[in-house]
């Protein structure tokens, strides 16, 4: 048994360095005396100890078991110990190391500190001198730990909030939509389709989050306007006559005014999409004949997808057309109906799009279009 008759052995009070019970601490030396020495001050103050005497054993012993800090001997064979706090450094970032170093030099302090060790102290120590540095070293990691947490939380809130907000986005949109949703013949998956679409072009485009998730919710509200076009032109099966074809163009400029002066950011998107979705790039569209880039970003994004979507989707007037037969069409109508650099970016990107249909299928009653065609 080992003797405490050295005034300097003797247990201290562990509670002004930080509580030691449960504390694991791995002591690494290639000297065996240094390694005894440190186990009896660390174990008369109540901490629990491993040893290794060399750094792969060290990192061995880490992989297996759980430890909160290392006191490490920097001139080692092999890995150094300032090698080994760079080695784990990323590997383990909750673990405090302290370097026991022979040499009092300020330069390798330095140099340990840089590499993430979070004390250095010069042999020969005392007890007090090891068992303040430990404490230090503790407590500086459980405020860090702390803070990790509160950040953690913060983040987690953050993406609740967003969360919640785009939600609340989705759901004021639906329900601007429901009143109409049932006059036309579109359907729900269609409408959640173009949101998905625009949004994911958004990305592409680098857009801002908040930006993304404007156009995400507003982009389904670009046939709003339709809630005032007569039923009789709206669930038309055959042409519509020129009179017709007037009266229909006017959802544009109606679902605009239903958006309008909105203090919203998404709203106030909605209402620029809703007036321009069916402008052409070319000039040709309505109802103003806006060219190019005089047609907001938004609404170019909506009028591709909306076209592309519309055309592989089956309705009650139509057959899906095929993916191929869709894309064709707008390559055909590059330069005409839609932005060049838009079509671009999203035939390049085409395999995210199909998934986003696939992931969104439209659902009909089984009798449905037997019943109706």
């Amino acid at each position: 048994m080992e003797s405490s008759s050295n005034p300097s052995d003797a247990p201290l009070d562990p509670m002004p360095f930080g509580r030691a019970e449960g504390t694991r601490i791995l002591i690494l030396d290639d000297q065996e005396i240094i390694r005894v020495q440190l186990r009896r001050i660390l174990q008369k103050n109540g901490y629990t100890t491993l040893e290794a005497g060399d750094a792969s054993t060290a990192l061995e012993i880490l992989n297996r078991e759980p430890v909160e800090l290392v006191l490490s001997d920097i001139r080692m064979p092999g890995m150094t110990g300032l090698e080994f706090v760079q080695t784990i450094a990323h590997r383990i970032p909750d673990l405090a190391v302290i370097m026991v170093s022979g040499v009092d030099s300020m330069e390798m302090a330095m140099e340990c500190l840089r590499h993430g060790a979070y004390g250095y102290i010069v042999k020969p120590f005392d007890t007090s001198g090891i068992l303040i540095a430990v404490a230090n070293a503790l407590r500086r990691r459980m405020l860090e730990l702390e803070h990790r947490d509160r950040e953690g939380i913060l983040a987690r809130k953050v993406r609740e909030q967003t969360e919640e907000i785009r939600n609340s986005r989705e759901e004021i949109a639906h329900r601007l939509l429901s009143a109409s949703e049932h006059r036309d013949n579109e359907t729900g998956a269609h409408v959640r389709r173009i949101g998905l679409y625009a949004a994911e072009m958004a990305t592409f485009l680098g857009w801002d989050l908040e930006s993304i998730d404007c156009i995400r919710a507003a982009a389904p509200m670009h046939d709003i306007g339709k809630i005032g076009v007569p039923d009789r032109i709206l669930q038309k099966g055959g042409p519509l006559t020129e009179e017709e074809w007037i009266i229909m163009k006017t959802h544009t400029t109606m679902g605009a005014n239903i958006l309008k002066d909105s203090g919203v950011p998404f709203i106030q998107m909605g209402a620029r999409i809703a007036a321009c979705h069916h402008e052409r790039f070319d000039g040709t569209g309505y109802p103003m004949g806006l060219v190019g880039n005089q047609i907001p970003l938004e609404a170019r994004i909506t009028s591709m997808v909306d076209v592309y979507d519309a055309l592989c989707s089956k309705r009650v007037y139509k057959h899906a057309w095929t993916e191929e037969e869709a894309l064709v069409y707008l390559q055909e109508n590059e330069g005409k109906h839609f932005d060049p650099v838009l079509l671009r970016i999203f035939l390049d990107n085409f395999d995210r799009f199909r998934e986003i249909s696939r992931e969104n299928p439209d659902t009909f009653a089984p009798e449905e279009f037997p019943r109706r065609l």
